[in-house]
């Protein structure tokens, strides 16, 4: 399965990956430390990454451009609801 979106929580030291096919599977969650989110993303195909709005999210959207197609950088809100429809299908 060839991952279509990846939402990406971005912290200090641990980042948190969880990504989707274009069906809505969860094809990887992960955590990766700093040093590794340039070389997991270039390993990938360009994709949609959605981020949480925060102080270093417009940082990490325009570092990486030339990995993923698309950045969206979305309110905590939506990050919110995501992780508790995630926590009700278990």
């Amino acid at each position: 399965m060839e991952v279509a979106t990846i939402g990406l929580d971005i912290s200090k030291h641990v980042f948190h990956i969880h990504a989707v096919d274009s069906e809505g599977q969860v094809t990887n969650c992960q955590r990766l430390r700093r040093g590794e989110i340039t070389s997991f993303f270039s390993s990938l195909a360009p994709c949609l990454v959605g981020i949480e709005a925060c102080a270093t999210a417009h940082h990490w959207c325009t570092r990486d451009s030339a990995v993923w197609t698309r950045c969206e950088i979305g309110s905590a809100g939506l990050a919110l609801c995501a992780t508790r429809s995630q926590e009700r299908r278990r």
